[in-house]
């Protein structure tokens, strides 16, 4: 209709108009009514709605409610016009409507309907309200209650969004921080060294042989360099396979690697809780 007062010109007949606005109809039940008006001008040769008051009148027998008052009022005495998910604006809009429709103009019921339909908390702080609480003869008072109440929760909702995302900045920063690859990856101590002891020398003949000190010392000689972790011989402490092996760690380096791991735990878990909930809101 809209378009048809302000493009009037494009127009030079009433069925022109007809056929424009049928080129709309392409799904549902006005395909098949649109379909069934042309398959009449094609069976008869003339299109059966002639002029748009007809085609307007056509259109409104087919899809308007037979008794629109009578289908407000059985909405309103249901539940389906509750307010669910809505924000408040919106459901005020579609309950004003129903109201109208159904012609529902005392106040006291206007007002028992719409606190029906309201989310149970915010029905709740209007009416437990200790000042300035909205009559129940005043349907605008309590409109704009619920309105501003509708408005302070979803400030608080974004404020605490923001909160979230300063938490997952923060637990990040710590993250950061952390070095875990060095808990994991930091040789233990090595374990306190057992001095070395010569072997025996060998068995003096009964006969007795010459003094040879060099020769005792030959066989004691220390083992060629190695790793001073595992004390192998065939690598360096740097290649040890024995990185975190915590038999060889001593008691005070096992509690300070239990308290390393369980804090690396904790970081990670708030990062992934921090990271659903950004998702979330975003």
């Amino acid at each position: 209709m809209l378009y048809l007062c302000l493009a009037l010109e494009q127009f030079t007949c009433d069925e022109e108009k007809i056929f424009w606005t049928l080129a709309f109809f392409k799904d549902g039940r006005t395909a098949k009514w649109s379909e069934n008006l042309f398959y009449q001008k094609a069976d008869t040769g003339i299109f059966p709605i002639q002029s748009w008051t007809d085609f307007e009148q056509h259109f409104q027998s087919q899809f308007f409610s037979v008794n629109a008052e009578a289908d407000a009022i059985n909405t309103l005495e249901g539940s389906s016009y509750y307010q669910g998910n809505w924000m408040v604006d919106d459901y005020l809009d579609s309950f004003l409507i129903l109201a109208s429709d159904a012609g529902y103009t005392d106040p006291w019921t206007l007002v028992v309907k719409f606190c029906c339909g309201l989310k149970l908390n915010i029905q709740s702080q209007i009416a437990t309200m200790s000042f300035r609480r909205p009559a129940d003869t005043d349907p605008e008072a309590w409109y704009a209650a619920a309105r501003r109440i509708d408005q302070t929760q979803l400030a608080n909702e974004v404020f605490q969004s923001m909160l979230q995302l300063t938490t997952v900045t923060s637990a990040r920063s710590a993250l950061a921080r952390l070095t875990p690859f060095s808990v994991f990856c930091s040789p233990p101590a090595a374990s306190p060294s057992v001095p070395l002891r010569p072997p025996s020398p060998p068995p003096v003949p009964s006969g007795g042989i010459p003094m040879d000190v060099d020769a005792v010392w030959k066989t004691c000689s220390l083992p060629p360099r190695g790793c001073y972790q595992c004390r192998e011989a065939n690598h360096l402490v740097k290649d040890c396979p024995h990185r975190l092996d915590v038999r060889r760690l001593t008691m005070e380096q096992r509690e300070e690697l239990i308290e390393d791991l369980i804090a690396l735990k904790d970081a990670v878990e708030e990062e992934e809780i921090c990271s659903a909930l950004e998702e979330g809101f975003v």
